[in-house]
């Protein structure tokens, strides 16, 4: 059931009317209803996937909680008794036993994620012509992906474990999000689904403006753009020169109108029951660096590699030690700097294979890393290089720069995901810097099936779009 259509607008504005008329004491299960429900209508072949991630997720979570309520109690029971060494070897002792239970839960929902989504791609390509009929589960990246944060963090006693496993199916499993996120944590989303909220005319008016914001986006921008960028990337020998590029370029608009239009109708829905969910997206065109837009774009998905992969190596004993002992061979700047690089390898690889099992998916996250890893590196020199050129490096004419220059190589690197292959991306490219065929690109450009009046319509939307994400 897609967000923008007739039969969406009619389930999310009858389960809106069935929440308020629901006592608020049992709301959630309003909700709970309501999204597998949704979740049944959409994909019931793969419904069992999702509860089984649910079901070990949440007990995997009782027994984390569990081992850290001991603990407390133990040392609270003994507080006099125990010396400092006593409470390392005691915590250790603890910190073994956790990991194991999240080693299990995490290898069991990552391979179900692996099996469904990537496993069958390798299959395919290595015994041509096979039919796995392996369907993949609506949401299964965002919900694997949102109860991994829910143990890790468990882990890292961040909060209390769920207890209501029924409660604990709602979190993973809330309808608006289910389709495109975001990612949502458990200790910003879980309390807002679990507890009723009292109708208010605010949450009804400002939740239809973000949907009605998110069927412009995705109808009047991303749809119709989509047409265009199709007849390019689907029949690549056919064009190149200017054409190639501004289909990428397309692409790059009909990306962000069609992914941000769809979180805000799902955070819109979200609204009219009083649920705030995460922003997904920051103005990220307006970004003036490359990790600056990976901070404002697919927000919850940057936070989250940021959080359980970044941090966590690049913070880690063992990559420290690595760049200390690096730094005689490479210099102490880079030596410092070894585990962040690696930090960023490790995130953008992560972050390329969430978009799909193909090499060019990898390729679009290396090419990210490689961008980001060389700023870095060069950071001194390039900072010289602004001073010795004069530049004021606060004017806006800069920072109009630097914008434009970071739109440039977000859009470069939208070639991977969007050709067919990582081997057509490179003729793509090549084929950019070749001629039109001596066709004009005034003429070229109506042949992609789009009338010189849609394209009046896209760019007057889009200049809408511009100057509200401006203001």
């Amino acid at each position: 059931m897609a967000l923008t259509s007739f039969w969406f607008l009619i389930f999310a504005a009858a389960v809106v009317l069935a929440y308020y008329l629901t006592p608020v004491k049992y709301r959630w299960v309003t909700l709970l209803i309501a999204s597998y429900a949704f979740y049944t209508i959409s994909s019931i072949k793969t419904l069992i996937f999702m509860v089984a991630t649910t079901v070990i997720t949440f007990y995997g979570g009782r027994r984390l909680g569990q081992i850290n309520a001991e603990h407390k109690a133990y040392l609270a029971e003994h507080k006099s008794e125990l010396s400092r060494d006593d409470k390392k070897e005691l915590k250790a002792k603890v910190q073994s036993r956790k990991k194991k239970v999240v080693a299990v839960i995490l290898i069991f929902n990552f391979g179900v994620l692996a099996f469904l989504k990537y496993f069958r791609v390798y299959i395919t390509a290595l015994i041509p012509g096979i039919n796995l009929g392996i369907l993949i589960p609506l949401g299964i990246s965002f919900y694997t992906f949102q109860a991994a944060a829910y143990i890790i963090d468990l882990y890292r006693v961040k909060y209390d474990a769920d207890d209501n496993i029924a409660k604990f199916g709602l979190f993973m499993s809330f309808f608006p999000q289910i389709i495109q996120g975001p990612i949502a944590r458990h200790d910003q989303l879980a309390t807002q689904l679990y507890e009723g909220h009292r109708f208010e005319y605010k949450n009804l008016t400002y939740g239809a403006q973000l949907i009605l914001w998110g069927f412009f986006k995705k109808l009047i921008i991303a749809d119709r753009v989509a047409i265009m960028v199709s007849e390019v990337f689907d029949n690549p020998g056919d064009y190149q020169g200017a054409i190639v590029f501004a289909a990428l370029f397309g692409y790059t608009i009909q990306i962000y109108a069609d992914f941000s239009g769809g979180i805000d109708i799902a955070r819109g829905v979200a609204r009219t029951m009083g649920i705030e969910m995460s922003h997904n997206f920051m103005r990220p065109y307006f970004a003036d660096s490359l990790s600056e837009f990976w901070r404002r774009w697919h927000m919850s998905l940057s936070f989250w590699t940021r959080d359980y992969i970044f941090y966590p190596i690049s913070l880690s004993k063992t990559f420290g030690k690595l760049g200390k002992d690096m730094r005689s061979r490479v210099g102490d700047r880079v030596g410092k700097l070894f585990p962040v690089l690696c930090a960023q390898m490790a995130t953008f690889v992560v972050i390329g294979i969430w978009h799909g099992a193909e090499f060019k998916y990898v390729a679009y996250g290396l090419y990210n890393a490689f961008i980001i890893i060389l700023g870095l590196l060069l950071e001194p020199q390039l900072k010289a290089a602004v001073e010795k050129l004069h530049i004021n490096a606060e004017s806006r004419m800069w920072k109009v720069f630097q914008m434009l220059r970071t739109l440039m190589i977000v859009t470069i690197g939208r070639m991977f995901p969007k050709a067919a292959s990582f081997t057509v991306a490179l003729s793509m490219y090549a084929s950019i810097f070749k001629g039109n065929g001596g066709v004009p690109f005034s003429e070229q450009i109506l042949q992609l099936g789009l009338t010189g009046i849609d394209y009046c319509i896209l760019l007057g939307a889009c200049a809408v779009w511009f100057v509200i994400s401006f203001y």
